[in-house]
Order: C-alpha cells, then sequence, then structure tokens
C-alpha cells in the first residue's frame, strides 16, 4: 500500500536526575559531596531514507518515544544518555508542525536529517556545587522534560517527468512499457490511485524518473476526485507530460480535455502552471486517431507527440524530448 501523508506525536526523553550525595570511605573521614550528573534524554530525529517510497510503515503508530536520561550516581558517576529515536521517511517528505503549520523541513536528499523534538537537559549533582565556601551543597537537579510536538508529515514525490492528464488516457501503460513499473492497467476510470513511478533508460548511460500520477478531473484544484493529493506530487516534477486520449472511442473535442487539466493545475499554482509541457497524443493506432492528433496539434499550435504504447510507435521520440526537456531544466 501507499501512503502519502500522516499525523503522529513524538516525545522526547526527560533528562536524568543528578544526584546528591556524599563519600564515605573509611580512610576519608571528612568525605565530601560526590552526586554525579544526569544523563540528557534522547532527541526524536527523522532522516530522509531513499530505499523507502511510502509514509505506510511510520503512519501505523500515533506515537514515538525517545528515551529518558539516566540518572547520576554516587562517585561522581554520570547517569548515560538516552537513546535517540531515529525514524527513517522518504525522500521528499515535508515535516510540518501540525498544530501551527508551519513548515520544519523539507527533506529532499538521502540523509537529510532533522531533530523534531529535543531531548531534556540532565540535571547536575551536588559535585558540580561544592566551592570553596560551599564545602557540603545538599543540593542537586532533577533533569529537564523533553520537546513534545504533534507533527504532519506529507510526501511530495520526487521524480523528473509528470505524467498528467485525465482518467484512462494511457499514463500507467506507458509507464509500464518504458520501464520496470508494474501500476495498475484496466479499461475503467482511475485504475491509479497512488503515484507509480519508474525509471526510463535513454540511450546506454542516462536514465528518466517518470511517475503516473492519479487522473485529474474537473474541479480537482477544489479537491474534487483526488483533488490536492494528485496536485501536490506534480509540484515537484521538472517537465509535465500532458497525455490526451485520441483513440475512436475517445471523447471528440481533445482541446477541452486539455483546458480542463491546464485550468486545474492553474488554479492550484501559477509556477507550475509555467513547467515545461510535453503534449502528447496517446493510443494513436488508426487514421482516425492520427486524424484526431493532428486536429488538436493545430488547435494547440504546438508540437504534439504521437504514441501508441501497445504498439510501441513513437516512443524512443518522445523520451529523448523529455530527457532534452529535463537537461535544460537541470541546468537552470
Amino acid at each position: 500500500m501507499f501512503r502519502d501523508e500522516c499525523e503522529i506525536e513524538v516525545f522526547a526523553g526527560k533528562g536524568g536526575d543528578g544526584l546528591a550525595s556524599f563519600r564515605r570511605e573509611k580512610y576519608a573521614p571528612k568525605g565530601g559531596p560526590d552526586g554525579g550528573n544526569g544523563g540528557d534524554g534522547g532527541s526524536v530525529v527523522l532522516v530522509a531514507a531513499g530505499d523507502i517510497s511510502s509514509l505506510l510503515s511510520i503512519g501505523r503508530k500515533p506515537f514515538y518515544r525517545a528515551r529518558d536520561g539516566g540518572p547520576g550516581g554516587p562517585r561522581n558517576c554520570s547517569g548515560g544518555n538516552g537513546e535517540d529515536q531515529v525514524l527513517s521517511v522518504p525522500l521528499g517528505t515535508q515535516v510540518k508542525d501540525a498544530e501551527r503549520g508551519h513548515l520544519l523541513r523539507d527533506l529532499l536528499h538521502e540523509g537529510d536529517r532533522v531533530v523534531v523534538a529535543q531531548g531534556g537537559r540532565g540535571g547536575r549533582g551536588n559535585a558540580v556545587f561544592a566551592s570553596s565556601v560551599r564545602q557540603a551543597p545538599r543540593q542537586a537537579e532533577r533533569g529537564r522534560p523533553g520537546e513534545a510536538r504533534r507533527l504532519k508529515l506529507e510526501l511530495k514525490l520526487f521524480a523528473e517527468v509528470g505524467l498528467v492528464g485525465l482518467p484512462n488516457a494511457g499514463k500507467s501503460t506507458l509507464l509500464s512499457v518504458v520501464s520496470a513499473a508494474e501500476p495498475k492497467i484496466a479499461d475503467y476510470p482511475f485504475t491509479t490511485l497512488h503515484p507509480q513511478v519508474g525509471i526510463a533508460k535513454i540511450g546506454h548511460l542516462d536514465t528518466l524518473v517518470m511517475a503516473d500520477l492519479p487522473g485529474l478531473i474537473e474541479g480537482a484544484a477544489s479537491g474534487a476526485g483526488l483533488g490536492h493529493q494528485f496536485l501536490r506530487h506534480v509540484e515537484r516534477c521538472r517537465v509535465l507530460m500532458h497525455l490526451v486520449d485520441c483513440s475512436a472511442t475517445a471523447a471528440e473535442d481533445s482541446l477541452k480535455e486539455v483546458e480542463v487539466i491546464r485550468s486545474e493545475i492553474r488554479e492550484y499554482s501559477s509556477e507550475l502552471a509555467e513547467r515545461p509541457t510535453l503534449y502528447v497524443a496517446s493510443k494513436v493506432e488508426d487514421e482516425a486517431s492520427q486524424e484526431r492528433a493532428a486536429r488538436l496539434a493545430e488547435a494547440l499550435d504546438e508540437r504534439v507527440y504521437r504514441i501508441s504504447s501497445v504498439m510501441g510507435e513513437g516512443l524512443d521520440e518522445l523520451l529523448l524530448a523529455a530527457f532534452e526537456r529535463v537537461k535544460t531544466a537541470r541546468e537552470s
């Protein structure tokens, strides 16, 4: 299963208490304070890991707690520090404070980490308070409590090319043909309920990370259908690949379908609407679909790539064009 958002509570460990004690050795009649310091409490840390693709695992538990620090001991022995609670999350996870709503950290790269709850400091033992004028202090500090916080984690898919379009536009079929991904494919709408990522080979050395994203419908920017769940993942993509079904069974007005997707993306984010976009006529397998693709290109006044994923036609040219756009976006 895939999960791209969750809420959890995190609790850092409490600092250990300092100790008030005095030496009791037989040959040290005057003794002296020897209470040790308490250990620091463990912190809760989130770390980005490339081998995780979903928030499903971390979202199964409602809260996470780090270990408390150990108390100070006699003979100036300090308590042990509490063990940190380290949680692994997928690349592209945004960590937000659930109560205030502000962003704490965007974990984009392998090994990125953020301390979301700091462990409490250990209390000082009475040996620390000894001085030339105060040789027998009886005070010791209690450990400080650790931080507690409620977090909202949101995963924004990290891909270079995002496949967009209405339901059943052929996005899943295209991804399954050009990569080793195995998205669900069927002849009914909304077969893709969560993003699928595949890596397409370009020549002998280059690759292209592509994401099959759930189909948009009119009103998605306002939350209709999969709404913001879809659009959130599009934000990470450098290039959009807009697929339009041009088969004999598709709707007659292909341009209207394009405008629906354009409008929803523009309403969600004006910056996202400016991303480089490749327009693709999919399922072009006969004369009727060829004519539809030609009319669409004329109406858009742009290059429209014609492909048939099932027959393997037009794919190499499309992938090469997408790779060139991505390379330009990387450099800029």
